[in-house]
């Protein structure tokens, strides 16, 4: 794990003299919702506003996934999102010596203020094990640079919420911070 922790620092150091690129499946590069068709025996789901998302009914795995999904339909800048159940976005990773799979919970689709939606994967994380770090850390470090990096799937950022009273306060601060992103782009522009 250390291994790992430095050379995530060795990378992020190099963050615009040498970029990662991810590496996409061949034959599956780019994902989607129209196919999703499942059973579940879990009790615990969300039905969506068709409004917010073309899937009736959101599977959770905790009462904080569900305040998640009340903030995402009812905030004005979220174009659609999605729980990403069954959808096969993964993202390899270790933790130690052993190579493991991290399925984030939600891709979010916002108006941030830019020409093109950002796609936004949330994972909604209560206790945080030395795994949710290492997930954290490949998708900050390695995932979302290399598929910004690509240029050809639109942009894309990560957000962890670990606090359930947070949740609606802390998304939109997500936002809000995109937003000033813009101005301070468009400001350095203007000079």
């Amino acid at each position: 794990m250390v291994c790992e922790r430095i050379t995530a620092g060795i990378t992020r150091s190099l963050v615009g003299k040498r970029p990662v690129k991810a590496m996409l499946d061949p034959y599956n590069p780019i994902g989607s919702t129209i196919h999703v068709n499942f059973n579940t025996s879990k009790k615990s789901r969300w039905q969506t506003d068709s409004r917010r998302c073309h899937i009736n009914w959101v599977i959770l795995d905790s009462d904080w996934e569900a305040e998640f999904c009340r903030v995402a339909e009812s905030h004005p800048n979220v174009i659609a999102y999605v729980k990403n159940q069954n959808l096969g976005l993964e993202v390899p990773y270790r933790c130690g010596s052993v190579t493991r799979k991290y399925i984030p919970d939600f891709i979010v689709l916002l108006n941030d203020g830019h020409n093109d939606p950002l796609h936004l994967i949330v994972e909604i994380k209560g206790y945080r094990r030395e795994d949710a770090k290492e997930k954290k850390t490949t998708m900050e470090t390695y995932w979302i640079p290399g598929v910004n990096n690509l240029n050809h799937y639109g942009r894309w950022a990560f957000a962890e919420f670990t606090e359930v009273y947070r949740i609606e306060a802390d998304f939109e601060a997500k936002i809000e911070d995109g937003f000033n992103k813009i101005i301070t782009e468009s400001t350095r522009k203007g000079d």
